[in-house]
């Protein structure tokens, strides 16, 4: 560009910027019509799932897993079922281990149900496999991924045939239980680790069922923790109840996978193995038996196809809360119990699942859950204050509690019928940013007055002392901020532990900060008692 040409650039940027500044400067209408854009797509929902059946006789290995190659969330469940009859030489019959089972008639055979703590013991009918047959659930190996597989050809959501490999035998192919006939519907010799990264297979031909493609192995999840009972999974913390593990009802056999299984995922394992025991081998004669894999796959708006009864067992009373959990993706602080404005009884109402600032209403009286101090024992607050000062609150505390509905008062413990507090002193605690105490530990005798049962007490409602606030205060906690400590209203509320003769520590209103300084004396509008009980479920 030419210096005269550029000269003729800035006057034309310098006369532009000067009109700007003018219009700016000046009044400026403005009008923007119109201004659109378009962002569409075109897409079809695809379920599709596949149960994989790897197995080999002669080294006893048996994978089952399932695959989702669709582009949509699906929820899975698997049953297994068991048969196995002894003929001794000589004998031309054999003879089935649980009567009224026939090999030919798979829907006769025996459903796997384990005890409800341990799923290495069957129970009931299932139980006369014990002596024959140890089943191996989940997949671990010590310092290994997760296993890999052949994904699926078949994808044909429509076609109920299983991905069954070496000589697991799939049964829309061939129904036979002879234990030698072929019907396989998927590559490899059913082994332990047959297939592995960098694997690949062309079905063009094609060779098994499905798409004339070529597929990369892939690998299967890695599992939160080993299978369990659903027994078991109730005991889990609720943080803990879903994820890529295998939940086995135990009344009714059917396994679970705890998580919704993602499009392109597949499951870890449910089986590991199927061996034979020393007893199987010592039969002196001949013996069959078998494994039937029964696999469903649901989306998940349709969980009560799964809750739908079943003719010969009643579903666990927990499989509707593990379902729900499953469906929604987690559990919240509230799982399982009403919302916090259903006013029902405590029968109601299951303390135990409940996380630390639960709201909830009760009787007629809003509360907050602050902790489970075990045994059954459960802390829980007021969620409103009473017009009280510090002096009158014992008696605002028990005229309060005298008028609770007699089913709540019937779950009361009892507490120390006076406490020893301790006292402070005018600002000798250190408060952080006015939420906890940083040197409560120099004040053995306020430190030690925590809450708690007292079978030599009398069953009442109490105020909660400067140690209950400070244990129950912090992340995850009953009061994990200082707005949360506030009643209804943005309220305060008095403390039974005094910091002088004429002050006492409160909950200050608006802020929710740890205060020292209120007189005993007061009445304020925004501060009275707030009552706390024990109770017990």
């Amino acid at each position: 560009m030419t210096p005269e040409k550029k000269n003729q650039r800035r006057l034309r940027n310098l006369a532009l910027l000067s009109l700007l500044l003018l219009l700016v400067g000046g009044t400026f209408a403005f009008q923007a019509f119109n201004q659109r854009a378009i962002n569409d797509r075109i897409r079809e929902n695809i379920p599709g799932g596949r149960v994989h059946d790897y197995y080999n006789r002669d080294t006893e290995n048996k994978d089952v897993f399932v695959e989702n190659y669709g582009n949509v969330p699906l929820m899975a469940r698997i049953r297994l079922s068991e048969f196995m009859e002894k003929r001794s030489v000589g004998d031309t019959d054999f003879t089935p281990i649980v009567n009224g089972t026939i090999r030919d008639q798979v829907d006769t055979w025996t459903v796997m149900r384990p005890s409800e703590n341990n799923l290495n013991t069957r129970v009931d009918d299932s139980a006369a496999f014990n002596t024959y047959s140890n089943l191996t659930f989940g997949w671990s190996r010590s310092g290994q991924d997760a296993p890999w597989f052949m994904p699926t050809f078949n994808r044909d959501n429509q076609d109920l045939m299983t991905a069954s490999a070496g000589h697991a035998r799939d049964w829309v192919t061939s129904t036979a239980t002879d234990g030698v006939t072929d019907g396989a519907t998927h590559p490899g010799d059913g082994t332990d680790a047959y297939w592995s990264s960098g694997d690949s297979f062309d079905n063009s031909g094609p060779v098994w069922p499905g798409e004339e493609v070529s597929h990369d192995a892939a690998q299967n999840l890695q599992q939160d923790r080993a299978p369990m009972t659903i027994s078991q999974w109730a005991a889990l913390p609720n943080n803990l109840k879903v994820g890529n593990f295998w939940v086995i009802d135990h009344q009714t056999g059917w396994a679970y996978w705890a998580n919704q299984l993602q499009a392109g995922e597949t499951t870890s394992y449910l089986l590991d193995a199927a061996q034979m025991t020393a007893a199987a081998d010592n039969i002196p004669g001949e013996y069959y038996y078998g494994i039937h894999v029964d696999g469903q796959l649901i989306s998940p708006d349709r969980i009560n196809d799964f809750l739908a009864a079943d003719p010969n067992y009643t579903h666990h009373d927990d499989l509707s809360d593990f379902l729900t959990a499953v469906q929604t993706g987690s559990i919240d602080n509230n799982w399982g119990n009403p919302g916090s404005d259903d006013n029902v009884q405590p029968n109601q109402i299951n303390f135990s699942i409940m996380a630390p600032g639960t709201i909830f209403t009760m009787a007629g009286e809003q509360y907050r859950y602050l902790e489970n101090q075990g045994g059954g024992n459960h802390l829980i607050i007021l969620n409103e204050i009473l017009s009280a000062s510090f002096n009158s609150q014992n008696d605002r505390n028990n005229q309060w509690y005298s008028q609770l509905s007699l089913d709540v008062q019937a779950m009361v413990r009892p507490v120390s019928d006076s406490f020893t507090t301790g006292e402070t002193g005018l600002g000798s605690v250190i408060i952080d940013a006015g939420f906890l105490p940083t040197n409560l530990y120099a004040f053995p005798e306020v430190m030690a007055d925590e809450s708690q049962v007292d079978s030599s007490g009398t069953p009442r409602a109490f105020s909660l002392s400067l140690a209950d606030v400070a244990r129950l205060s912090g992340s995850d906690r009953a009061f994990p901020s200082n707005l949360e400590r506030l009643a209804i209203g943005e309220n305060g509320w008095w403390l039974r532990t005094p910091s002088t003769n004429i002050h006492a520590w409160n909950i200050f209103p608006d802020s929710g900060g740890l205060s020292e300084g209120g007189a005993r004396d007061n009445m304020w509008g925004a501060r009275g008692t707030r009552p706390a009980l024990i109770v017990h479920q």
